[in-house]
């Protein structure tokens, strides 16, 4: 039983199918399986089971556009290549079959220590966005509510669980990427306050977003074992 990377995140897709990931067995290696380091896809019943995506070393969140009904999901870059690379990244799969680089190239175009000189990184996929390095991005959602301005309709929220293994933490907040035409054009910090800049000192260590129906959103942390609302007044 491999135990890297077990916890995960599962949903059902817009085609009413089962999408679950199985992240890589390790930190970095060329898994024997082609089930490792992918998302999967299967009916309902359980059958036609499929690889999705490849390449992915761990994602703990994924979901659709909500008019495209495209798959966009996160994932958490390799250790051991120091502070400031690879970046961990938000992807985008329009469709089945694309591979994301793993364990080859991270963020397009950083080859691995171990194992780039194998494949070119021109092979592979690269991110729709470049989150930075150990930030650690876990779930994601687009916003659907009306409750905030119209300027985030549609827009991309991303959890940061932030770093473990970094000499000065990283992540830690939850960040808005912004969308257009199916292309990032940019991201920014949206809440914070889980990590003191200055002390380093952490009480706080958000997982995932959820977008209630009157349009607020939650926000979930597993190291203060809170979940936060966050609404909107004009």
């Amino acid at each position: 039983k491999e135990t890297h990377h077990g916890w995960k995140y599962i949903a059902f897709g817009p085609d009413g199918k089962l999408y679950v990931p199985v992240g890589a067995p390790c930190n970095i290696c060329e898994p024997r399986d082609e089930i490792y380091a992918s998302i999967t896809r299967l009916s309902k019943d359980g059958s036609g089971r499929e690889v999705y995506a490849k390449g992915i070393r761990n994602t703990v969140g994924f979901t659709w556009h909500p008019e495209t009904k495209e798959l966009w999901f996160t994932d958490n870059g390799r250790d051991s290549m120091g502070d400031d690379v690879p970046s961990c990244e938000l992807n985008h799969a329009p469709r089945a079959g694309m591979h994301f680089g793993y364990p080859y190239c991270h963020e397009g175009s950083v080859k691995d220590t171990e194992y780039g000189n194998k494949r070119p990184c021109a092979d592979f996929t690269p991110p729709a966005d470049k989150l930075g390095a150990h930030v650690a991005p876990l779930g994601l959602k687009f916003y659907t509510g009306s409750m905030f301005p119209e300027s985030y309709k549609n827009q991309l929220f991303v959890a940061e669980h932030g770093s473990w293994n970094r000499s000065k933490k990283s992540g830690y907040n939850v960040s808005l990427v912004k969308i257009s035409g199916g292309k990032v054009i940019g991201h920014e910090f949206f809440a914070g306050g889980w990590l003191d800049d200055a002390t380093q000192k952490v009480w706080g260590r958000p997982v995932d977003v959820m977008v209630l129906p009157d349009g607020s959103m939650l926000v979930s942390d597993d190291r203060a074992n809170v979940i936060y609302r966050i609404s909107y007044q004009r």
